[in-house]
């Protein structure tokens, strides 16, 4: 079988906050983030995005230390991996591929090129499957694999998502639990679940089915959990001039207010790791709109970062996905080509009348419009846990 490895693949984020600008831009520069009709676009729009998001940005992450925890938590969690398999009789050497900062996707493949990997299992750090995290990350592994020989020589299988898996359901409930146990009414609080949010148009027109296994894995932690609470799933992180997965977190949150409604345990259901999206959006932006809706206690349920019972659950699935048929990057959904992603329909694409030559002025309303709303402050860039 020759040498093992795993490859986890995560999001990253800017390590200080110089880092910030670039990691926007490559953010950025991604067409799975941001979809425009003219692939010449997208370097420029990604520079003036995080040009001018930039300041913003890093006073964000100023206020969760000066930079993201992302980086060392998955090492941490690759070393717990890698420690685990050893345990129940796996040698394999785990790597990490991040998508837009260092280590990249790219040093990690040359890393694993370079020990002799032979078997690969390709395992993302997303629970639920969206073609904007898991899917953008494996375009981008299957493009290098296309173009070279040597990768080709490796045999690899996907684990594409994960959000069923019992271990994982378990360490996300038994989170949950400890944290209800520190309200005042642990059977009455209001389990909150907050998922990154996806444009509608995802899940219509390219068949993503980030919205379905959201919906199913809430449903599946509820049901391991296993006790009397109410509970809510809403998507935050919502931009651009475009129908986003309802219910919006800040309107469910003024929502539950209203209802009467004091205390919550908001539990981050797309996340594993902490990050800007849970330390300084919910915690700080979503408990500043609970409390204003009159909600007097705040609790959020950590990430899983490095729980032993997660962890146990990603080395079985591992050992598991070693002994079975390999699941290949044509068995994953893909983005459908021209698909419409900014703007739909009210913000139509395309030249107008009025527009006759493209003279590398922006002459498209769509466009304009979106730029407005993506360096406005109207609303937050964080969009899978970003910004």
């Amino acid at each position: 079988m020759g040498r093992v490895g795993v490859l986890l693949l995560n999001l990253g984020g800017p390590d200080q906050i110089e880092d910030v600008r670039p990691f926007l831009f490559n953010l950025f520069s991604d067409p799975e983030i941001i979809r425009l009709p003219i692939k010449v676009l997208q370097k420029p729009l990604a520079w003036l995005i995080s040009t001018l998001r930039a300041k913003k940005s890093q006073d964000n992450y100023l206020q969760i230390g000066g930079g993201s925890p992302l980086r060392k938590i998955t090492e941490a969690q690759a070393e717990a991996l890698e420690n685990r398999l050893t345990e129940i009789g796996k040698q394999v050497q785990v790597y990490i591929g991040m998508r837009y900062w260092h280590p990249f996707t790219e040093e990690a493949i040359a890393c694993i090129k370079q020990d002799n990997i032979r078997q690969l299992v390709i395992l993302p750090l997303y629970p639920q499957f969206s073609i904007s995290t898991s899917g953008s990350s494996f375009r981008v592994i299957e493009e290098m694999w296309q173009e070279d020989p040597t990768l080709r020589q490796i045999e690899y299988t996907l684990i594409p998502s994960w959000y069923n898996n019992p271990g994982y359901l378990q360490s996300m409930a038994d989170l949950i639990a400890q944290e209800l146990e520190q309200c005042t009414n642990p059977d009455q609080a209001h389990i909150f679940f907050s998922a990154h949010g996806v444009p509608q148009s995802y899940v219509e027109e390219a068949g993503d089915p980030y919205q379905r296994e959201i919906e199913e894995c809430t449903r599946l932690i509820i049901k391991t959990l296993n006790r009397p609470n109410h509970y809510t799933l809403a998507y935050q992180s919502r931009v651009g001039p475009v129908e986003w997965l309802k219910p919006y977190t800040e309107d469910a949150l003024e929502e539950l207010g209203e209802q009467g409604i004091k205390e919550i345990v908001v539990v981050p259901i797309s996340f594993v790791s902490e990050h800007i999206e849970t330390l300084q959006e919910i915690d700080i932006e979503y408990r500043e709109i609970a409390e204003e809706a009159g909600i007097t206690h705040f609790h959020r349920v950590p990430a899983l970062n490095t729980h032993p019972i997660f962890i146990d659950s990603l080395a079985q699935m591992v050992a598991k996905s070693l002994e079975e048929e390999p699941t290949t990057f044509d068995q994953v959904t893909h983005p459908v080509k021209n698909m419409k992603m900014y703007p739909q329909e009210s913000w139509e694409w395309g030249m107008t009348t009025a527009a006759e030559v493209w003279n590398g002025r922006l002459a498209m309303l769509g466009f304009i419009g979106l730029l407005i709303e993506l360096i406005s402050g109207q609303g937050p860039l964080h969009f899978v846990g970003l910004l």
